[in-house]
């Protein structure tokens, strides 16, 4: 199979309308119709497994925008892929902090033990790798991300078992967040606007991240407040 023809993938007409009832009900949710684009391409991507051109032409006629206008977001955010990644995208961070901890030896190391490059799954199309930048997670540094859930404090070595152990289908448990990592697909589907449920399992925030407000309250420090509006300095309404 061609790069191409993924690309190009393929919707069935029973594809087609459960799609269109999930993204009328995404419309639904905006008061302008175009500003829905972002999840129905997660959802697009959700039926798939990557945005195809079929996938492009739907959001395109259910929003009423032309194929290049939703092409160039499309191909804009990495989140969203134009070719088949593995059942488990694993996104390494190389941003400052991440890099120095070792994030750059921990994304090299898994390209050579899976033999993969960068979005490339693995030949049984369980795995595939990209560099990401900063997860907002810099407290837990270095971190790897499967299907967008943490899996914080990482080292090659426990990057390679975590990668093996999803191949092998063993239960395999984020740091923090849910119980188990559901698969790219069905994270597409929650980033479309259709929760699974487990937005409250598992840990919600580790020691380090909590650490800081502890002496904060402790102390009784806080944030400032705003400054007063000078009414002298506020713009005149234009109206």
């Amino acid at each position: 199979m061609t790069g191409q023809d993924r690309e190009d993938g393929g919707l069935s007409a029973e594809a087609r309308e459960r799609l269109s009832a999930d993204a009328t009900e995404i419309i639904a949710r905006y008061p302008q119709s175009r500003s829905a684009l972002l999840p129905l391409l997660h959802l697009v991507q959700a039926e798939e497994g990557f945005v195809s051109n079929d996938g492009i032409a739907f959001c395109a006629e259910m929003l009423g925008l032309t194929k290049a206008e939703v092409t160039a977001v499309a191909t804009f955010y990495t989140m969203y892929k134009r070719r088949p990644v593995g059942e488990y995208h694993v996104g390494v961070c190389t941003n400052t902090l991440c890099a120095v901890m070792g994030g750059d030896e921990i994304l090299a190391g898994l390209k050579d033990h899976l033999d993969v490059a960068a979005d490339e799954p693995t030949p049984d199309g369980k795995v595939s790798v990209e560099h990401v930048e900063c997860n907002a997670a810099c407290d837990f540094a270095p971190v790897v991300m499967v299907n967008w859930e943490f899996f914080d404090n990482q080292t090659p070595e426990s990057a390679k078992r975590l990668v093996d152990d999803l191949r092998d289908d063993a239960p395999v448990r984020p740091t923090r967040g849910p119980n188990g990592v559901c698969t790219f697909r069905e994270a597409s589907r929650v980033l479309a606007g259709f929760p699974d449920g487990k937005a409250t399992e598992g840990t919600q925030a580790g020691e380090p991240s909590l650490a800081g407000l502890r002496v904060a309250r402790a102390r009784g420090w806080a944030a400032p407040e705003p400054p007063a509006t000078n009414p002298s300095t506020t713009p005149e309404d234009p109206r």
